[in-house]
Order: C-alpha cells, then structure tokens, then sequence
C-alpha cells in the first residue's frame, strides 16, 4: 500500500524542526522519484511544532524536532500517521488522566488532518503493555474503545480517520518478540471481539461508500449517455 520514510524519525539536536522537514522533503522527492505508484508517509509519531504552537500544549512533554503539520504538508506525503502510548508518555497518571490524552490527542490530529492537511491520518501505532502496573485487560479494551469510537466517528462521516494500527499482533509461539504490548487473539477473547466489532463496523462503512461511489458513477454515465442522444437528435432536426 505504502512506504514509510523512517519509523518515528527524532532529530533531539535541532527542536526547531528544521532539520527534520529538510530531510522528508529531500526523502519523499526522492522516494517519489522512483516509485510513483505507491502512497507514501513519512512515519511520524504526532507531535505538533512551531506550526501549530497552540496545539504544542497537547504534546505529552515530547520536544523531538517533527513538526506534524509542516512535516505532513511536504509534497510527496500521501497521508500522515499518529502514534500513541499513553502508558508510556504519561507513566505517573491515572487510567482516566491517560484515556482523556488520548482523546484530546486523536481529535486533534483528525480535526487537523481534515481542515489544515486535507489528507488523511492514520493511527498507525498504539497499545498498552501488559507489563504495567495494575495492568488488567478491560483497560487495554477501554484504550482500544477509545481509539476505535474516534476513527469510527470521523469514517462514517467521510471523514480523515482511515483506520488504526495497534502495536502488535503475534501468534503463538512467537514469544521471542513479546514486549508487553503484543495481542495473541487466542489469549485475548475481550480484545480480540473488541477489534472485530471494529473490522466489521468499518468494513460496513466502506460498502456504503462503495455503493455511493458506484451511483455516483452511473448517474454521470446516465447524463452522458443523455447528452449524446439530444445531440444527436438535434443534429438530425438542424439536418431536415
């Protein structure tokens, strides 16, 4: 579907965000150079920049030199990408504290991908690791609850949300790669039907679209077929 220019790219030696945005945009033209026929991100985490310094209050203390404006604004960028762990960038607050940065944090980044990017946003990493403390699978369904209502609601309405990645599906025997945040479906009945009520909402709303898409289709075949027949029926009373 896509390339990906880096996972969570970091420049920490220049928080102005300069020397990030002068490497996507040398990537991206790059990558575009040689493959037009694949979309392209740029592998952002979400944290806003000197573009948006409104929106900065949002960023979870985080100061890494990307710019989710700028940086997605690049020419060559198809659509841009959130990540997000609350478990991790807000470690001393409670679940509730936690699941309300998520919330701000996602509806934020959908309002401003619709309204200031014009493209679309995909979560594309987020999770909670089962090694936190007091951990309990009703929170992590909760957090997954969370992200899916947010995409759900911006996707039924056509909307910037195109969908969410969690971090990470394995199966079993895959223990070497285990680091807290992995889903084995197998052993995660109440995840694993909270992730398939998602997959069969969204799947929903893309037949609907699809329908859309194909009346919309044959309206305009409709009115073309329409026009060549009254032009030719004009023709042939200008002949007479």
């Amino acid at each position: 579907m896509a390339w990906e220019l880096m996972n969570e790219p970091r420049c920490t030696s220049d928080p102005s965000g300069r020397t990030i945005q002068a490497w996507i945009m040398e990537m991206a033209s790059f990558v575009k150079s040689i493959d037009r026929n694949h979309l392209l991100e740029a592998g952002l985490e979400g944290f806003y920049g000197q573009t948006t310094p409104w929106r900065t209050r949002l960023n979870p203390g985080y100061y890494i030199g990307t710019d989710f404006i700028a940086n997605n604004r690049i020419r060559g960028i198809d659509f841009a990408t959130v990540h997000s762990y609350p478990d991790q960038w807000l470690s001393g607050s409670n679940e509730q504290s936690q699941l309300s940065f998520l919330n701000n944090w996602l509806g934020a980044h959908i309002q401003d991908a619709q309204n200031i990017l014009r493209k679309p946003v995909l979560l594309t990493e987020f999770g909670k690791s089962w090694k936190d403390p007091g951990f309990s699978t009703y929170q992590r369904d909760q957090l997954f609850n969370t992200v899916y209502n947010q995409i759900y609601s911006s996707a039924r309405r056509g909307g910037a949300a195109a969908g969410g990645l969690f971090w990470q599906l394995l199966t079993e025997g895959m223990d070497s790669f285990r680091d807290g945040y992995d889903i084995v479906l197998s052993e995660s009945p109440s995840t694993a039907n909270v992730i398939a009520q998602q997959s069969r909402k969204i799947d929903q709303i893309r037949k609907i679209f699809a329908r859309m898409r194909n009346m919309t289709k044959w309206k305009s075949a409709r009115a073309s077929r329409r026009a060549e027949w009254l032009a030719r029926n004009r023709s042939k009373r200008i002949g007479n």
